[in-house]
């Protein structure tokens, strides 16, 4: 048998044979029992011949060649995967990663590094203002250093030379000396010469880029019918008194008779835990790395998962009536032209024979805007029109639709509300606000529900009316009211998707705020794609609201952009499959020495969810990772599909906030370190898709920066998308589940 796993910042390989020192392997004699190598490709003589190791992901590929007879045999060693939901970019924590700025101290501009401190916490040592570049002393990375503990080094004291090694063939020649060390700086000892990759000439960077970087597979955390395996408890969760993190595995606590004493792994509180208590010794006993904490339903809390409600939230301005030709004519036959309102039409009566036979106990609802918001309900009662002073009254408005008649399912309504499809017809202006917002309080009703948004035109009567800003992103009162009624639709667990067509100037970049903020798609259609846009809109469902991660890490840690403290609160509201969300986290500067100093730090995940039966879970996930001192990471062992999308996600938050400097930061120094993992791990596929994302977030960059402009729909809608990016991993393991299924 034979155990693989990788240590010290996957630079250091540890393979382990579980078997006796005369065992073969083939033809491979196993004359070590334990072997220690460093991650990047190297040889190790013998007297019998030769081992040679390769990493790659996940894998180590090892080789033997007989000295005898020359024949080389090779296998390949699997790494223990890890359990846990949580995917790191690096292994290790990098502590002395600074941001703006090279480890080793100055810059230029075009060599800066990928981010800046967001903010200096009074008290907190490193740099006050934003955009300093943090200056780290020598000590801190005169070496190259693959150990988690600092070696406590005496004045002036030199470690002695690496004895010479042995090697039985002419080949390799001995070697009974090492070239004479350079001058020791100030008290320091020399770098260690250059060995492994270093030695043969491989590249080894040193990184300007944050690889300090995790990802969350939200969709899949909160499907706990997929958790199979994981310790289930409906006791309480035991927090700490000051950073609220929660006790788990990795937690120290000594029992008493009466008591037990908690020592917090983040931030060294001592927590005092009754142990007389009712259930308090089962809590104690419950402290799994991924534990899922339910709390005790009632029979009021029962939910039908089926009964949820979909309202198609339409345009019938008179710009609906522009048209497109979809067949060219011929001498024959004069060409085909296709309007706006015509396409939308049949994109409706296709979804809704679509829901008809998938689900036909969906509610479905239908709402016009003109000049008017006209509200058909199921098709089957009477019309309510809201028109003039209506359309500036934000609570009347929610109150008509939720007291709007509750509509029936598909199967009884299906004709209906073809009749009423078919009768559309295009006049007048653009009340897009008004009509969202009735929408959605029909569709607060049934948690899960969704609205599907679509326009051509910028909305120009009512509420969220847009009128022509200079403001280079938006006006300054819409955005409020769209993102007010963002956070009313996530509340109610009803997603928004927002869908414009092509060629046109909706002001994407506010109204997609529906979008962004409920989990819903953002889109720009034209006549050939709006049906598939909105089948492929019905396909997404809620798999939990209300969703909030917090994150914790030791304390000494922070969260550049997003928070100074070591614990990080990020609301995410509803989740559909596939969502994905990444973090970034750093050390500050006068934390770094002790960090140097410990073996493993501390991260915890504590999501709080709502599921769609209304169960209301609290997942747990505590990790530890092995700390490094050293920046020259192998760019082969990151894992670029967690940079690639943290770079998308964060660039294009970025740059909606009208942050574009600092986003183009970003990128010129993931687009440096996606071509270092290029040339040390190949991977076309993803090479190619996360090279095409930092592209096109360039151009939109480079585009704001020189001309001054606006968003324009078409940059709104990239940005939207890149904030929902996933991993081509998720997306693979997306698709295996829905064949699957």
């Amino acid at each position: 048998m034979v155990c693989c796993f990788m240590t010290k910042a996957q630079c250091l390989w540890f393979v382990e044979f579980l078997l006796p020192t005369s065992t073969l392997i083939g033809s491979l004699p196993v004359t070590h029992t334990h072997i220690y190598m460093h991650t990047r490709s190297q040889t190790q003589h013998t007297q019998a011949g030769t081992w040679w190791f390769r990493p790659q992901i996940q894998t180590l590929r090892v080789g033997w060649t007989d000295k005898q007879t020359g024949v080389p045999v090779s296998f390949s060693l699997q790494v223990n995967p890890s359990t846990t939901q949580m995917e790191f970019a690096c292994s290790h924590v990098v502590c002395n990663w600074s941001p703006e700025g090279s480890l080793m101290g100055g810059s230029d501009e075009g060599d800066s590094g990928l981010s800046v401190y967001p903010c200096s916490p009074p008290g907190e040592g490193g740099t006050t203002d934003p955009g300093v570049a943090l200056r780290l002393s020598v000590t801190e990375h005169m070496y190259d250093n693959r150990i988690s503990v600092i070696p406590q080094q005496e004045p002036g004291l030199v470690p002695p030379p690496l004895p010479p090694r042995r090697f039985e063939s002419q080949k390799y020649p001995q070697c009974t000396s090492l070239p004479p060390s350079p001058p020791p700086l100030s008290s320091l000892p020399p770098p260690l010469p250059a060995r492994g990759a270093e030695g043969r000439g491989e590249q080894s960077i040193r990184l300007k880029a944050n690889v300090n970087v995790l990802s969350l597979s939200v969709g899949r955390l909160v499907d706990i019918s997929r958790a199979s395996g994981i310790q289930t408890t409906q006791c309480p969760v035991m927090h700490c008194g000051r950073c609220s993190a929660a006790l788990s595995s990795l937690s120290s606590v000594q029992n008493t008779q009466e008591t037990a004493v908690w020592l917090c792994e983040f931030c060294g509180l001592q927590n005092t835990l009754s142990t007389s208590g009712p259930g308090s010794k089962v809590g104690l006993r419950v402290r799994g790395r991924d534990v899922i904490y339910l709390l005790r339903q009632t029979d009021q809390d029962y939910e039908n998962l089926e009964d949820v409600m979909v309202v198609f939230c339409v345009d019938i301005s008179g710009s609906m009536s522009v048209t497109s030709e979809v067949t060219p004519g011929n001498p024959m036959r004069s060409a085909t032209y296709v309007s706006r309102l015509q396409s939308i039409q049949d994109a409706l009566q296709r979804a809704l024979s679509s829901l008809l036979k998938t689900s036909p106990l969906r509610r479905v609802a239908i709402v016009t805007f003109n000049d008017e918001v006209v509200v058909y309900g199921d098709g089957s009662g009477v019309p309510a029109s809201l028109r003039d002073w209506a359309l500036v009254d934000y609570d009347y408005l929610r109150q008509q639709g939720q007291q709007y008649n509750t509509p029936h399912c598909i199967a009884e309504s299906y004709q209906h509300l073809s009749l009423r499809v078919k009768e559309l017809r295009e006049h007048g202006a653009t009340a897009l606000g008004p009509a969202a917002l009735v929408s959605i309080a029909m569709a607060s009703r049934f948690v899960g529900s969704k609205v599907i948004l679509c326009t051509d035109g910028r909305a120009n009567i009512g509420l969220g009316e847009m009128e022509e800003s200079p403001a280079p992103f938006s006006s300054p009162q819409s955005p409020y009211f769209y993102r007010q009624l963002a956070n009313e639709a996530t509340n109610k667990g009803v997603i928004v998707s927002v869908m414009t067509f092509e060629g046109t100037d909706c002001r994407l970049a506010e109204v997609g705020l529906l979008a962004d903020q409920t989990g819903g798609r953002v889109n720009i259609v034209n006549i050939g794609t709006v049906a598939t846009e909105i089948q492929s809109a019905l396909a997404d469902n809620i798999l939990a609201t209300g969703v909030k991660a917090t994150l914790l890490a030791a304390d000494g840690m922070y969260f550049p952009y997003e928070e100074c403290n070591h614990c990080l609160v990020r609301d995410i509201g509803n989740v559909t499959e596939g969502v994905e969300i990444t973090f970034q986290f750093a050390c500050k500067p006068d934390s770094t020495e002790s960090f140097m100093r410990r073996d493993r730090l501390p991260f915890q995940l504590q999501l709080s969810f709502t599921t769609r039966d209304q169960q209301k879970v609290t997942r747990i996930i505590t990790e530890q990772r092995r700390v490094t001192t050293s920046s020259w990471v192998w760019a082969g062992s990151l894992n670029m599909s967690v940079l690639g999308v943290h770079c998308a996600q964060l660039c294009a938050r970025l740059t909606m906030k009208g942050r574009v400097h600092e986003a183009q930061r970003q990128l010129r120094a993931q687009q440096d370190l996606l071509k270092d993992i290029s040339e040390q791990r190949s991977n076309p596929k993803e090479e190619s898709i996360y090279g095409n994302w930092i592209d096109t977030m360039t151009a939109i960059c480079d585009d704001l920066t020189t001309d001054s402009q606006a968003l324009s729909d078409e940059a709104a809608e990239v940005l939207y998308q890149m904030k929902r990016a996933s991993s081509v991993g998720q997306r693979r393991r997306k698709q295996t589940d829905t064949v699957a299924l």
